[in-house]
């Protein structure tokens, strides 16, 4: 065993449960977040409005889980880490619902928001209609652009934000449990 400023035992080799839950917060959403830009940037598969939303869990979790993981690393009080994990697993968990919403859109199993389903509405006077179409470009949240296996990148965002939401899960149990 070990002691360290705070007087806190640690055993040697048995490394911070708590820090390494944040870490990997960190990876897994740089990662999926990295890929999503790869799939826009250089494949040119443009995200509809459904798909840039689902991003916004990850802008969150990305410096909230790096400034987590900064703070199990310096030992910081139990209830930082605590609030900390509990947005991350929160954050996580309303994104696999997003995703899980945009997957059944679709899937055709219900409608989606009108301003990404549904026919294309209004492009302006018609002197300027080709004009219009030759520039715009529609994405649909109820088409799939891209499938791996059956699955759509929504389906595959559900499957990423469960793994985060249980590894903040973890992280928090983890936190709770520190002396």
């Amino acid at each position: 065993m070990t002691s360290d400023v705070t007087g806190v035992s640690r055993a040697r080799g048995g490394g911070n449960p708590v820090l390494m839950a944040a870490v990997l917060i960190v990876v897994i959403a740089a990662a999926t977040i990295g890929g999503a830009w790869y799939f826009q940037l250089v494949l040119d598969i443009r995200p509809c409005p459904l798909c840039l939303e689902q991003r916004y869990a990850y802008y969150l979790s990305i410096p909230l889980a790096a400034l987590t993981a900064l703070a199990a690393g310096l030992y910081a009080p139990r209830w930082l880490l605590v609030g900390g994990f509990a947005i991350l697993a929160l954050a996580a968990f309303g994104n696999a619902v997003l995703g899980s919403y945009h997957a059944g859109v679709e899937w055709g199993f219900w409608q989606g928001p009108t301003d990404c389903t549904g026919p294309v509405g209004n492009l302006g006077s018609a002197g300027t209609l080709l004009e219009r179409l030759d520039t715009v470009k529609v994405i649909r949240c109820d088409e799939v652009q891209w499938r791996f296996l059956g699955v759509s990148l929504a389906g595959y965002n559900v499957l990423i934000s469960l793994l985060m939401a249980a590894i903040a899960a973890w992280g928090l149990a983890k936190s709770l449990k520190q002396d």
